[in-house]
């Protein structure tokens, strides 16, 4: 799928190119079965990127089902494993990211493993963009430290352009969902659902110290 010429994630390209995409295979995505071995695979990327954070990597978890899932049961199952693996990363002791924000409605949010900033792009058959359109649903781990050196090397917005310009191309229209980090948070992102407004992330990861009691 990557390989194809009209892909527009020129960053996935790159990463599949020089051999630091990794894939693993993995029970169905409705089931915790994996849960356990998928974060210690975040854990051992998070320590691998700290020793050497060159060049762009990706890693892709894909299930073996269900195949058949709409867009919204997609996006319910996918955050119901997300917060299974940041129950794990709290249980384990790992610190949140201090550079990004634990909350889901913030537009600093991103989620943290082995203590590295993550970001998800989730990948299915039945999704309505083409460039998330999978034969099996996927979950893809981006460390977002990755792209804010490429912003240092001013490189970030050029990357961007092309991915928005293939994009286009690709499904005749711009994702209504995207946003640079910062502006809104990512995690509307995440499924490739365009959410609606007013939409409330399904998710509170157990570190996030801004519920109070004006918020519980």
């Amino acid at each position: 799928m990557i390989a194809e010429k009209g892909f527009p994630c020129v960053g996935a390209k790159s990463a599949m190119a020089r051999g630091t995409l990794k894939v693993v295979a993995c029970h169905r995505l409705t089931s915790g079965w994996d849960d356990v071995r998928i974060h210690q695979h975040l854990l051992d990327w998070s320590r691998a990127y700290r020793q050497d954070p060159a060049g762009l990597r990706s890693l892709a978890f894909i299930f073996d089902g269900p195949d058949d899932l709409d867009e919204g049961a997609f996006e319910s199952a996918m955050w119901t494993r997300i917060q299974s693996f940041a129950d794990k990363d709290h249980w384990r002791g790992q610190p949140y990211n201090t550079t990004v924000s634990a909350d889901p409605a913030e537009p600093h949010f991103s989620l943290s493993f082995g203590g590295e900033a993550f970001f998800v792009v989730g990948l299915h058959p039945q999704a309505s963009r083409p460039a998330r359109r999978f034969a099996h649903p996927v979950m893809v781990f981006n460390l977002h430290d990755q792209f804010e050196r490429l912003r240092d090397q001013n490189r970030y917005e050029r990357m961007r352009e092309t991915i928005l310009a293939r994009d286009f191309d690709l499904a005749g229209s711009l994702n209504p969902m995207l946003a640079r980090h910062g502006e809104a948070s990512e995690a509307r992102q995440y499924s490739g659902r365009a959410v609606e407004d007013g939409w409330a992330c399904p998710f509170h990861d157990p570190r996030d110290t801004t519920l109070g009691n004006d918020k519980a």
